[in-house]
This record gives structure tokens, C-alpha cells and sequence, in this order.
């Protein structure tokens, strides 16, 4: 037996056996339709990412395979998704240029260590970490990221080119400043596409994505939507934009050199720091702070050159494609040159050439064949810039894939483990990350159509991966001319679901506190992008700070006794105050951060009845006590008893009463102050000779009588 139980922890996917054909059979069905429905949204993604499209096939394969087969869930399905893909852009673009191979590298060791922390977590059986992250927080990151979302995609559905900066609300605003570059035929392609998939989506859900796919790629092919074409420095007439070309190429091959030359300096570091030649490592480390400065400052400098060189507009002689063509920038084309008619764009600029673009864009080459294993390149600077936002991605990414599988548990009656759901979603992007995956998580729209196609293990999402690898072995080659427009709009139609107002509404009416939350969390979010991990943060510690505050100010009231005989707070009600007793209800932990409080109130309450001679702290709320809380009623007790008040309790709770035994608190007070409940306290109280005649409001009902203790002397 426990053999078997640590095989199973070991290897939890072993539970799904033995398993039948029919079982199988209906596993294999599901997976190979998610896959039809999820391949180009996986390709969608990876263009929000910033990473060349195929890396989103990558991650829909091994992440799946690895996510089921360790998860412990059996509908939930690991690829890429929308807000993980934006996260992971906002992450690595600060640090290196979208669609590079520092770029790449970067994203992979991103995976890595989002794999490491969710492995880590559920490995030390942490995951309830996520609960510090409260659901107001990813309701406004959500809603925030959604329309970030939207927007980022503009470029690609008007065919404008967009930059990249520290504000993405900046870049979108500078580019609506362009509106009139639009490409006319992208934004074509990109209406039409709309309107396909949203009529596809009424006559056949869940294959609409995949005709509109098959759909828009044979119009392009069809209408030759795409026009590439090469070109030099030398063919651009108009001296200063030729400039900016070539200072941007001057100051590549610069940084390049500036990172030949850090390395060999860091290596002369090493062998200094093993030779123990302090002057030598205080030189060399001071030499390298000021390459990098330099170097940081280079690369900058070269974003903002790459961004205005993108946006020229620019007119192409009229030649063979494959032949040198003067190019113009758009409406200072001398009289009688001819031009090809279409408006091109430096797409990019590699080892001094230019790549024009002067047609729709499409995906254009995908490579064949399957991801090759690949050591992420680690870099300590690289994992300290990354570290934040790789431990919010690891959060965010496991919080969405753990609420998917409750929902899909309950509906399967499945029970799942939520630190074995860490542990499969570590591995996944542990998997991912040396077969040149991004990070990945649970996919709402996979793991659907696995819950409604029948899946019962997780062998469905195995087979979606299998289908996603005979993809990139033999079709890749038929995805060349799908739009890059027709990417946008999936992921357009994918995030609308994410944008929820009526949610927001419902929490701001829940709670005002919750509401401000989200609403904080939103907006930080909004303006933060595209350093998203900032909103998040923001959320989060507002969220603590606001409980912690709301914890120093718990509810304490006075109690006055109803007509129908209950205890009730004595404000609310107008209830008259007793001459005898000043009960007081105290709700809430009663801890360092509110001691103080609770003593002014108790303190408060006496001094606003001066002629009662008893006290009664009512701590059925009471539900625990910490040292400080312990100390504060020892000095309250010695302070009323002093003054001739006596302080009795009722209604505390066991480990209330633990503390006080341990601390000798209890014996100070003594054992007979202490009462099971409200009624039993007060009836003793007035069970004494001095108080029979007395008329006082909180006097019990003479039906419960019966239930008063033996008399004991105070």
C-alpha cells in the first residue's frame, strides 16, 4: 500500500489506469479537436509575446504533454495564453528588442524560472501563497490586461507600425497619431476576418477559428496580400532618414563589440577574483559597470532610432522586386519617376541590409520539424532583472490554471490537489523551457472544449500535444500566407471575455473596500504597461495594507437587551445603558495591530457608564490571541480592578483559553469570572442580593433561571 501511494505521488498520471479503449478513444477525440481549435490561437499568442509565431506551437506541445501527465486535474490543458503571453512581453522587452535572439534567450529563461517557483511551491506544499494575491487584485489585473491586450494588437489589424517604450499608452497614442498610414488592404483583411469568424462562430463554434484560418490564408495566397523585398542605406534618397539608417547600423555593430568586449573582461574578472588580485578585481568590475552603462544607454538609443525608422512611410521605384530600387519617402517622389503603387516600410534592419515590407504581413516561413532541446542561457543579471515578474507570472499563471480546474472539478467530480497542480504547471514550464517553450498555463479555452468533447483523463491533452507536433513536422509549410491580421483578430475575440464590468460592479457592491482594490489594481496596471508586474504588486500590497487596517479598527460594541430578550448593539438600537453592567462585544483577533483599540473602547465604555461595577468582555468573536493581546489584558484587568470594577468574560474560545492558562492570566483573573455564555455571566450577576430589586435593562428574562451556576463570591 504505501509503495503504491508514493508511486502514485511520484507519478500521478499511473491513477488513470487501467483504461479502456472507449475511454481512450473519446480522450483522443478531444484532444485532436482542441488541437484544431488551439493551433492558431497558440500561434496568435506567441505573436503577442513577441516572439516569432512558432514558439507558441512549441509551447502548446511539451507544456501539455508535461501539465497533464504530472497535473492533477485530468481536463486542464497547458499551453500559451493571452495574459501569460502579454506578461511574458512585458518582462523581456524592456531588456532586449522583440523577434531577436537575446530576445529568445531571455523569454526561455523566463520559463525556466517560472518553472522553478511553481515547482518549488508545490514541492514545499506552499500553495496557498496564491491566496496573498486576493481575487479583487486579478479581477482589475485582468480587466487592466485585457484591454492592453486589445490595443497592442492595433498594429497588426491597421498595418501601422507601432513602438516599443517604457509607455504603452504612449506608444498606442503615437501611433493613432499615424492613423492616416493605414494599410489599407491589412485593415481589409482584417474586417473580413471579423466578420467570418463571428458568423462561423453561430453556424459551427468550435471549428470557426480554424475555417476563418484556412479561409483568410487561401485569399491571401490567392490575392497576394504579402511583398517583401531587400534593399540598402544607399537607396534612400532622403539624406536624413538615410542617416538615421546608418547611425542605427554604426551603433548595432557598436554594441555587438561592446558585448565582445564585456565578455572577455568578465572572464579576465573571474581568473582575477581565483587569484585573489583584489586591485585587479576592483578595476576590472568598475571597468565593466561602465561598459554596461554605456552599453545600456547604446541599445536605448537604438530603440528609439529602430521605432521612427519603422514608422517612414516610403515609395519604391518601379523595378523588379529583386533589383535595386531608389526609395523615397512617401509624397516627395520627383516628376516623372514611376513607383510600384504601394507603400513600403523597414520592417528590419540585419547586418547592414534593409528588410522592406510593402504588403499585408503574414506569418511567412515557420520552421519544420520539432523544438530541439536547448539549455536556457543563464545570466545572473538577466535572473535578477527577471526575478519579480518571473515570481508574478509563476502566481497569475497558476492562480488562473488552479480556478479553471475547481470549475472543472466540480462539474467531473474530480477532487483536486492544488500543490500537485503547482508541481504539474513547474514541470510543464521546467519541460517547456529546454524545448523553447515561453511560459505557459492552464488554457480556459482548451480545457473547455476537454470538459464538453468528454476528455476523462489527461491523455486528451497529451493528444492535443502529439496533434500540435505532426503539425510543425509536415504543415507548417501551408501556414506561409496566413495574415498576421487574421493572429489579431483571434486574440481580439479571445480576450473580449476577460473584459468584465458587471464583476467589477458586483465587488464594488460586495465590499467598497474590494472595489477600490480592483479599481487601484486596474488603473496602476493601465498606466504602468507594459511593466505589468507593477499592477499586480500595487494591488496586492494595497489589499494587505487595507485588511491589516481594517483588522486595527474590529467591531466593539456596547450590548443593550432587545424587547425579545436578545443582545444587541446598544447604539443602533437607542437601547438604554445598565446601571450594573457594561457589556461590551468584541469581533475580531484580537492581536498586536488592535490592542490598542480595544482598550480604548473598553476603557471609552466604562467611562461612559462610571456607575456600573462590572464589565463583561462577550469574546464569542474573539478567535485568537497573541502575546501582546495577553499582556494588554493583564495590565486592563489590574487597571479596573484598581478602580473597583470587576472584569468578567464569556463565550471564549479554546484557544483563547489555552493562552490565558499558559500565560497565568487565567488564575489572575480567576476561575470563576469566566462563563460559558452572556446569559449564564449576567444572571450570576444579578443573582446576588444587592441587585434582586433592581430594575435594570439587562436583567435576563426570569425563564432562564434555571441555567444560572451556583452562587460564587466575586
Amino acid at each position: 500500500m504505501i509503495p503504491n501511494r508514493w508511486l502514485l505521488r511520484l507519478f500521478p498520471f499511473l491513477a488513470w489506469f487501467p483504461i479502456s479503449s472507449l475511454v481512450l478513444r473519446g480522450d483522443l477525440i478531444a484532444g485532436v479537436t482542441g488541437a484544431l481549435v488551439l493551433v492558431p490561437k497558440a500561434m496568435a499568442y506567441a505573436q503577442l509575446s513577441g516572439l516569432p509565431i512558432y514558439f507558441g506551437l512549441y509551447t502548446a506541445f511539451i507544456p501539455a504533454i508535461l501539465g497533464a501527465l504530472w497535473g492533477s486535474s485530468r481536463q486542464l490543458l497547458t499551453g500559451p495564453v493571452a495574459i501569460v503571453s502579454l506578461m511574458t512581453a512585458a518582462a523581456v522587452t524592456p531588456l532586449a528588442v522583440p523577434f531577436t535572439d537575446d530576445y529568445i534567450g531571455l523569454a526561455l529563461l523566463l520559463t525556466l524560472m517560472v518553472g522553478v517557483i511553481q515547482f518549488g511551491l508545490g514541492a514545499l506544499s506552499l500553495g496557498t501563497i496564491v491566496n496573498f494575491v486576493s481575487h479583487p487584485v486579478i479581477l482589475g489585473f485582468m480587466n487592466a490586461a485585457a484591454i492592453i491586450i486589445a490595443l497592442s494588437q492595433l498594429d497588426m489589424l491597421l498595418g501601422i507600425p507601432k513602438g516599443r517604450s517604457d509607455s504603452f499608452l504612449v506608444d498606442i497614442w503615437e501611433m493613432l497619431g499615424h492613423i492616416s498610414l493605414t494599410h489599407l488592404p491589412t485593415l481589409a483583411m482584417s474586417i473580413f476576418a471579423l466578420a467570418l469568424m463571428l458568423a462561423l462562430k453561430k453556424l459551427a463554434p468550435k471549428p470557426s477559428v480554424l475555417i476563418a484560418v484556412v479561409l483568410t490564408t487561401l485569399l491571401s495566397y490567392a490575392v497576394g496580400f504579402e511583398h517583401k523585398s531587400k534593399g540598402s542605406p544607399d537607396e534612400i534618397i532622403d539624406p536624413h532618414t538615410q542617416q538615421g539608417v546608418i547611425t542605427y547600423i554604426e551603433t548595432a555593430d557598436h554594441i555587438a563589440a561592446l558585448n565582445v568586449v564585456i565578455t572577455k573582461v568578465s572572464s579576465k574578472l573571474r581568473a582575477a577574483k581565483k587569484a585573489g588580485e583584489q586591485r585587479s578585481v576592483v578595476n576590472l568590475t568598475q571597468e565593466i559597470e561602465l561598459l554596461k552603462i554605456e552599453l545600456a544607454f547604446s541599445e536605448k538609443k537604438n530603440k528609439e532610432r529602430h521605432r521612427l525608422i519603422r514608422r517612414q512611410n516610403l515609395e519604391r521605384e518601379n523595378v523588379a522586386e529583386n533589383l535595386p530600387a531608389r526609395l523615397f519617402l512617401a509624397g516627395q517622389v520627383p516628376p516623372g519617376i514611376e513607383t510600384d503603387g504601394r507603400q513600403w516600410h523597414i520592417r528590419k534592419i540585419e547586418q547592414g541590409s534593409l528588410n522592406l515590407v510593402g504588403g499585408g504581413d503574414v506569418v511567412g516561413n515557420i520552421p519544420a520539424g520539432l523544438p530541439s532541446f536547448q539549455m536556457p542561457a543563464l545570466s545572473l543579471d538577466a535572473i535578477v532583472s527577471l526575478l519579480s515578474a518571473a515570481l508574478i507570472i509563476a502566481l497569475v499563471a497558476f492562480m488562473e490554471s488552479i480556478s479553471m480546474a475547481k470549475a472543472m472539478a466540480i462539474k467531473s467530480k474530480q477532487k483536486i490537489n492544488p500543490n500537485q497542480e503547482l508541481i504539474g504547471q513547474g514541470l510543464a514550464n521546467l519541460g517547456g523551457a529546454f524545448f523553447q517553450a515561453y511560459p505557459a498555463c492552464g488554457s480556459f479555452t482548451g480545457s473547455a472544449i476537454n470538459l464538453q468533447a468528454g476528455a476523462k483523463t489527461g491523455f486528451a491533452s497529451v493528444f492535443n500535444g502529439l496533434f500540435v507536433a505532426v503539425t510543425l513536422l509536415f504543415l507548417t509549410p501551408y501556414l506561409y500566407h496566413l495574415p498576421k491580421a487574421v493572429l489579431a483578430v483571434i486574440i481580439l475575440l479571445a480576450v473580449t471575455s476577460l473584459v468584465t464590468p458587471a464583476a467589477l460592479k458586483h465587488t464594488w457592491q460586495a465590499s467598497r473596500i474590494d472595489g477600490s482594490v480592483a479599481i487601484v489594481t486596474f488603473v496602476v496596471t493601465l498606466l504602468a504597461a507594459p511593466h505589468l508586474d507593477k499592477g499586480i504588486m500595487v494591488g496586492a500590497g494595497l489589499a494587505i495594507v487595507l485588511f491589516l487596517y481594517n483588522t486595527m479598527k474590529p467591531n466593539v460594541v456596547v450590548l443593550g437587551r432587545l424587547k425579545d430578550g436578545t443582545l444587541r448593539d446598544a447604539a443602533i438600537n437607542h437601547l438604554p445603558s445598565s446601571k450594573v453592567v457594561t457589556a461590551i462585544r468584541f469581533d475580531g483577533r484580537l492581536y498586536f495591530a488592535n490592542v490598542s483599540y480595544f482598550e480604548d473602547a473598553v476603557l471609552e465604555a466604562v467611562a461612559n457608564n462610571p456607575e456600573a461595577p462590572y464589565v463583561l468582555i462577550v469574546g464569542d468573536g474573539i478567535n485568537a490571541i497573541d502575546a501582546t493581546g495577553e499582556e494588554m489584558l493583564h495590565h486592563l484587568v489590574e487597571q479596573l480592578n484598581e478602580s473597583g470594577i470587576v472584569m468578567i468574560f464569556c463565550g471564549l474560545k479554546r484557544q483563547v483559553r489555552d493562552v490565558m492558562h499558559a500565560t497565568g492570566l487565567w488564575d489572575l483573573i480567576g476561575e470563576n469570572r469566566f462563563f460559558a455564555t452572556a446569559e449564564q455571566a449576567l444572571e450570576k450577576i444579578y443573582s446576588r442580593p444587592e441587585y434582586a430589586d433592581e430594575d435594570d435593562p439587562l436583567r435576563p428574562s426570569p425563564r432562564n433561571d434555571a441555567l444560572s451556576p451556583p452562587t460564587t463570591h466575586y
